[in-house]
């Protein structure tokens, strides 16, 4: 079984608990009109485009198909920029092993591995395996999800997972709808299924003051997440990495982050962080 990887990050101290291992696969059922990793959404098509915008010849076509050469790269991501399609030549099909193989080199700097996207819970069957090997290494696993997929279902794959990072976007339907191109009735039954089982380390919300009222969002989790140990990270909207920025979103002030950790703190959610 191969997953479909995006990247890796061997180290990070904000993915979970302790220090970590990031792994980023490709794919996402969700099209945020914000999203800072736009280039993870969708699987390339081999179209090339790419292949004439790297400036270093790291992209070449080989038999209809588009090739990469990560020791050419220099990580300019004219690549990326270049895409129609919010994908990149560079992810690569990988097995559990290629991956554990990898992470082995600096397991005792570690403590565990977070597995994102894209949506990483959309290759649940390889997310599997990779977890077997990572718990056979001593590691701990930790998802981050945006909750689309009915998590309660999943009984393999979170036996198996120690926590989970899930991101609430936005309380209202509507608005979650227009702007995230989805429903968000699952994301809410996975945070209520999450809370209920132990699973949630942490919920993460991206504020956006042009598009959601933030409010409503921060109050509504903060009330269902108080109580219980369980960390609400408020996480400034930020024009760095994102699609063309055509909704005039802009940055939220320090006085406005302050003021919707207060409403968390005014219901009882007092494990708070503000990024």
């Amino acid at each position: 079984m191969k997953g479909y990887l995006n990247k890796i990050i061997p180290f990070s101290s904000v993915d979970g608990p302790g220090n970590r291992t990031a792994i980023f696969l490709q794919g996402c059922n969700f099209e945020c009109v914000y999203c800072h990793n736009p280039e993870t959404i969708n699987h390339c098509i081999n179209c090339s485009m790419c292949v004439s915008a790297c400036p270093v010849q790291a992209l070449s076509r080989v038999d209809r198909l588009v090739k990469f050469d990560v020791s050419k790269c220099v990580e300019c991501d004219a690549c990326t920029k270049k895409c129609h399609r919010n994908s990149t030549p560079k992810y690569k099909l990988l097995t559990a092993d290629d991956i554990m193989n990898d992470i082995m080199n600096y397991r005792p700097f570690i403590q565990g591995i977070t597995v994102s996207g894209g949506e990483c819970t959309l290759q649940a069957p390889f997310l599997i395996e990779l977890f077997k090997k990572a718990k056979e290494a001593g590691l701990t696993c930790f998802i981050d999800t945006n909750g689309s997929t009915d998590l309660s279902l999943q009984h393999d794959l979170m036996s198996l997972t120690d926590g989970v990072m899930l991101d609430v976007k936005v309380w209202d339907s509507v608005i979650h709808k227009k702007y995230i191109k989805a429903p968000n009735d699952m994301v809410l039954k996975n945070l209520d299924y999450l809370i209920k089982t132990k699973k949630l380390y942490e919920v993460r919300t991206v504020i956006v003051p042009e598009l959601f009222d933030n409010e409503e969002t921060i109050r509504e989790v903060a009330i269902r997440i108080s109580g219980h140990d369980i960390r609400y990270k408020l996480i400034k909207y930020r024009n760095l990495g994102v699609r063309k920025n055509s909704l005039n979103m802009q940055t939220p002030s320090d006085k406005m982050m302050a003021h919707l950790e207060n409403i968390a703190h005014e219901v009882g959610c007092l494990n708070t962080i503000v990024v």
